[in-house]
């Protein structure tokens, strides 16, 4: 069994733990308990669980060791934890119908409200509970990280507290300016466009995807300052070139390796650097209509032709792909920078491959 993969068993099984003794102490309140906690298991099983893969690497940077103690797995399954409820929430933002493939977590509760013939608005109903198990899963993702640093030394536990902390707070700031965006666009010049779309994708994404799983690993393995400032040097250009990728996976994706149907980020008007891209590049004419057409739920099959076709075309599509090797290449010049044992230096570099040129 390969590291990642031993990593990721141990993720699971410390997420199915959480919600097994959750549901043990909560299930005997109602008989409608179970259903609800059986949908946070079947949300949070499977996933590339490349920031629990990060959080490890970032503690074994400052530590010298591969091992993954207790406080790394629990450290590293609060992240996926939080990674699952911000994804919950983004559905909901996004009105997405599905996720990996399966029915994002508020249709799965509409099927519910509907499958058991209850009164009211399954719709509504859907929402709701997808918002309370969002919150459920924030709560969790809480208690395991204090499980966490209550493994480490007292020292090391406040320092990873306090950077917690601010990972949750930026990643809710950036979900907003994301739906700003969708919004503001009519009054936001396109040649201002781009800048916003990449603080959008740095605050609400690149961050938390890369930059503070090393870190919070980092700073439980006792890190220096010297040395968190060297892993923020790779991880921030790192996470940006894996949003930017997630980016064209949005709008170019196979639907049957992302789990989501290619074109949905053109239905759920996603803003992102890429769009500012072929906005700037195309022809007025084009650029507006791209405008007009973005965010339309009915777009048809024709219509998410034409935009991929013109973002390709645009030279936005490439723009990008230039890009992430850009913020690849930051990354790993970065990261040679960073004095480490060979076998951290492999692990990281193989991580950061792998998250440029990711197919999902």
């Amino acid at each position: 069994m390969s590291e990642s993969s031993s990593l990721s068993s141990k993720v699971q099984r410390r997420l199915d733990a959480t919600i097994d003794e959750n549901l043990r102490v909560l299930g005997p309140i109602g008989v409608d308990v179970p259903a609800f906690l059986e949908q946070a298991a079947s949300f949070t099983t499977g996933g590339k669980r490349l920031r629990a893969s990060f959080c490890a690497a970032g503690f074994g940077s400052a530590t010298g060791t591969s091992e993954h103690t207790e406080a790394v797995v629990r450290a590293a399954a609060s992240i996926e934890f939080f990674h699952a409820a911000a994804l919950v929430h983004d559905d909901i933002i996004d009105r997405s119908d599905t996720r990996r493939g399966a029915p994002s977590t508020h249709r799965a509760f509409a099927r519910h409200h509907r499958a058991s013939a209850w009164a009211g608005d399954e719709t509504h109903f859907g929402l709701s509970a997808a918002i309370l198990l969002g919150d459920l899963l924030l709560v969790w993702s809480d208690q395991l990280f204090v499980e966490a640093c209550a493994l480490v030394s007292p020292e090391n536990a406040v320092r990873a507290r306090a950077e917690f902390s601010k990972m949750r707070s930026e990643v809710t700031v950036g979900q907003y300016l994301d739906l700003v965006e969708e919004v503001a666009w009519p009054v936001v010049p396109i040649d201002a466009r781009a800048f916003r779309a990449k603080t959008i994708a740095i605050s609400k994404s690149a961050r938390y995807s890369v930059e503070e799983p090393l870190v919070l690993g980092a700073l439980l393995g006792g890190a220096s300052d010297s040395h968190v400032e060297q892993i923020r040097s790779f991880g921030l250009p790192l996470g940006l070139a894996f949003q930017l990728r997630d980016d064209v996976l949005g709008v170019f994706g196979d639907e049957a390796v992302t789990g989501k149907p290619s074109g949905d980020d053109l239905r759920e008007g996603k803003r992102t650097l890429m769009i500012a891209a072929a906005q700037e590049l195309a022809a007025p004419d084009d650029s507006a209509r791209l405008d007009e057409l973005l965010g339309d739920p009915d777009l048809s099959d024709a219509d998410i032709t034409w935009m991929q076709s013109l973002i390709a075309e645009s030279g936005g599509l490439q723009r990008t792909e230039d890009l992430i090797s850009t913020s690849l290449r930051e990354a790993l010049t970065g990261l040679a920078a960073i004095e480490l044992d060979s076998e951290s230096r492999q692990l990281l570099e193989d991580l950061a491959e792998r998250t440029a040129h990711r197919a999902h």
